[in-house]
């Protein structure tokens, strides 16, 4: 009879000790972020407190969303509320985050992909893929990577071709047997994120970021960056990122023997191919409202429509009866933390412009030093690259990040007489590459809605990604850069 008692208390107390201390540790890491924020507040210079308070609650948002003390849509929500009650800009600026047709084109890209999953297309489409490349983690690995790299050239939103591509990888994992918590699940959820990240890199269009300096290049400065421009500036930093993103995904996350191949897979998804037998009428209407969806966007410089407005044609077609492929009650079930943290993260840039914060870096970054390293293009580039790996970090948001950074480069180019063009394009693809925290890029944030990867997991393979990036654009900068004359 004591026998089993004693071993009850054995098991309990620990497990009650263990509760104990992660509460602990949650409780200890918001007060720390809470002290940080208001250490910042203390020591920034400046008159103005709404830009003061902005950048304090800037710094409280890269801790939080870094160290999780609480889950990512409470700490968008906690950020939000902080903004509207100490009324650093007007309610309507702190709202008109979820206003933006990047949220509805992230709504409508979610939705596209509930859809095609409705149908038989998006398995057939995986095993496709896997009776090609399922023999080994490696392979599986490439084709992750190289599958959103191909999508750039037709699919210009970095949203939809993440939701078209994790169903794929997700139906891999899962026919392949892998942990919920198993080092492959990581490495290809990863390798999703990482692949949409960079196919934004040559492809001008592929990107919003990109979109929006070569619009602020010629709204400020009347200079005009070509399609054909963009992509001769930028194929070598992709070409290269490509399989070095590869080797770091292989690298941090070593797989024991059991994963590393799995030949039986092949026949397997063969057999699957055909028990799904020819394409139904439900794959060849989602297949036609993808062809319109991709048509649209394609001739985008023709209508001028946003992204996001074929896209939810797209949605509307895919639930209309008689025309589309999905159920409307199916296509509604996505996850809302993504949408909740895009709107703040929306909010915080727009913010940051109207209270004054960006004026206030802008001051701070116009000192004789920084001016000094502008004026030779190798320091320059290297200089950026590295201030906006920084910045980026507190303001997450691809978008925001150029709206708010930009502006600030392209008046310490007029200060110091750099080329503005370098100094931008350079930012501006060090804005694009976010990798260590899940919102600095929409690709991490779309992965880490589902459920199967946390934070944590990005930081490691996210910092030599980074480290890579910088690397990597330097040796294009003293090479190929210098020998088509742009440098």
């Amino acid at each position: 009879m004591g026998s089993p008692n004693t071993k009850a208390k054995v098991n309990f107390m620990p497990k009650s000790s263990w509760v104990n201390s992660i509460g602990s540790s949650k409780t200890f890491t918001l007060m720390l972020g809470a002290a940080l924020s208001a250490s910042i507040y203390t020591v920034l210079p400046g008159s103005s407190d709404s830009a003061k308070i902005m950048l304090a609650l800037l710094v409280l948002s890269v801790f939080y969303w870094t160290f999780e003390p609480l889950p990512l849509g409470v700490t968008a929500l906690l950020l939000l509320v902080l903004m509207l009650l100490f009324k650093i800009v007007t309610m309507d600026i702190i709202f008109s985050g979820f206003s933006s047709p990047a949220i509805f084109l992230i709504i409508g890209g979610m939705m596209l992909a509930r859809g095609v999953n409705d149908t038989p297309l998006a398995k057939r489409l995986g095993y496709l893929i896997l009776a090609k490349w399922a023999g080994t983690a490696k392979g599986l690995l490439a084709s992750i990577l190289l599958i959103p790299q191909v999508q750039a050239f037709f699919i210009p939103a970095v949203a939809v071709r993440t939701t078209l591509i994790l169903p794929v990888a997700l139906m891999a994992l899962d026919h392949i047997g892998v942990k919920k918590d198993g080092n492959l699940r990581k490495m290809i959820l990863l390798g999703v994120a990482f692949g949409g990240t960079i196919s934004g890199t040559i492809v001008m269009t592929a990107a919003i970021g990109n979109i929006l300096t070569v619009e602020l290049l010629k709204q400020f400065l009347g200079i005009q960056i070509t399609y054909l421009q963009w992509f001769m500036y930028t194929v070598p930093i992709w070409l290269l990122l490509i399989p070095l993103s590869w080797l770091v995904l292989i690298k941090s996350f070593p797989l024991p023997k059991e994963n590393e191949e799995f030949h039986h897979l092949k026949e397997e998804m063969n057999r699957k191919l055909k028990e799904l037998g020819t394409i139904n009428t439900d794959e060849k209407k989602c297949i036609g409202i993808l062809i319109l969806i991709v048509g649209l966007w394609f001739i985008e410089p023709l209508h001028g429509l946003h992204p996001s407005i074929p896209t939810l044609i797209g949605v509307i077609l895919m639930a209309f009866p008689g025309v589309g492929c999905s159920k409307w009650a199916n296509m509604v079930k996505i996850n809302f933390d993504t949408i909740l943290i895009m709107g703040v993260t929306l909010s915080l840039g727009y913010a940051f412009n109207h209270s004054g914060a960006a004026e206030l870096v802008g001051a701070t970054l116009s000192v004789g030093w920084i001016i000094d390293l502008l004026r030779s293009p190798i320091i320059a580039v290297a200089s950026i690259l590295i201030i906006t790996q920084i910045l980026h970090l507190a303001v997450a948001n691809v978008s925001t990040a150029v709206v708010t950074l930009i502006p600030i480069f392209i008046g310490l180019s007029d200060k110091s007489g750099a080329d503005p063009v370098l100094i931008c394009l350079t930012a501006s693809l060090a804005c694009l590459h976010g990798y260590i925290l899940v919102v600095e890029a929409t690709p991490n944030i779309i992965v880490h809605s589902t459920g199967q990867i946390q934070q944590k997991e990005f930081i490691v393979p996210g910092i030599y990604m980074t480290i890579i990036m910088v690397l990597v654009t330097m040796l294009t900068a003293v090479t190929w850069w210098n020998w088509i004359g742009f440098l």
